[in-house]
């Protein structure tokens, strides 16, 4: 999937990584949100048996999505690391944020509802994938 031509607009910095390279932590702290511009990068989750990849995303990808949209401080819900070196761009919080007060309580409804259902789908496959 490539990179929207909107999205560019919304970057403030770009970055590159080097393999490996845990961009987010599972349980951490964070509300930096992320387009993968280059590469690919592997999505993994804890599970009792163990940490597991749920999905690998490449170009074009948006990460880090979950605690901006839920407009809570919780803490990442799984570890996003590089698969090779990767180049990130980091969209801009404030921007996001003004714009997106700006949408109706019946989108922004919406738009959480479906957050959740993408992070219990999330907890879902990795209990599936660390069974």
């Amino acid at each position: 999937m490539a990179v929207d031509s909107i999205i560019y607009g919304y970057i403030v910095k770009e970055e590159i990584v080097q393999p490996d390279f845990t961009i987010i932590e599972e349980g951490a702290k964070g509300d930096w949100v992320y387009v993968v511009l280059k590469g690919r990068v592997k999505v993994k989750k804890r599970t009792p048996k163990g940490t597991v990849t749920i999905d690998t995303l490449g170009e074009g990808a948006i990460i880090g999505e979950i605690p901006f949209l839920l407009k809570t401080h919780q803490l990442r819900t799984a570890s996003v690391i590089a698969e090779g070196v990767v180049k990130l761009g980091i969209l801009d919080k404030e921007r996001l944020e003004k714009e997106y007060e700006l949408l109706s309580p019946q989108l922004k409804s919406l738009i959480r509802t479906l957050v959740l259902r993408l992070k219990e789908t999330t907890k879902k496959a990795s209990l599936i994938a660390g069974g």
